[in-house]
């Protein structure tokens, strides 16, 4: 019978994980202000982005909260050295891919607001995604996770 052994992480996971952390606390206050302000937080919103907004169904703001939530709770998971760190991850990429390719399928924002103003920032969320999914394997595969 095998022991499983929970090894001490290296040094710069805690800050790996605390940025995490901060990152997702930053989507969880841009998810709130997606709620509470819509376009109006943004100064230079057009009348087309307030048709915009206007036009999103209810169940994206519910792929939204399931993107940023899971993402943070990942976060903290992989600051307490939690093995639910990952499938969090996971679940948090999979409501990112399920918002944003709804945004880019399913309405003109690419035709309206051009491919690089568009789609930049959302693909720097899923590359930060599968990061966060990566580095929770990572730290599982050296023992650092439980």
């Amino acid at each position: 019978m095998a022991t499983y052994l929970r090894q001490k992480p290296a040094g710069w996971f805690t800050i790996v994980a605390v940025l995490l952390v901060l990152w997702g606390l930053a989507g969880c206050a841009s998810f709130y202000a997606h709620l509470a302000y819509g376009p109006d937080i943004d100064p230079k919103a057009t009348d087309w982005d307030r048709a915009f907004y206007a036009s999103l169904p209810g169940w994206l703001n519910f792929v939204y909260a399931v993107a940023v939530g899971a993402g943070l709770l990942g976060s903290i998971a992989l600051l307490l050295r939690s093995k639910f760190a990952r499938p969090l991850y996971i679940a948090s990429l999979i409501a990112v891919v399920v918002q944003f390719g709804y945004i880019f399928a399913a309405t003109e924002i690419i035709a309206h607001k051009g491919v690089a103003v568009a789609t930049g920032f959302p693909i720097f969320i899923a590359v930060v995604a599968i990061f966060q999914i990566w580095f929770a394997g990572y730290a599982q595969r050296r023992g650092w996770l439980g």
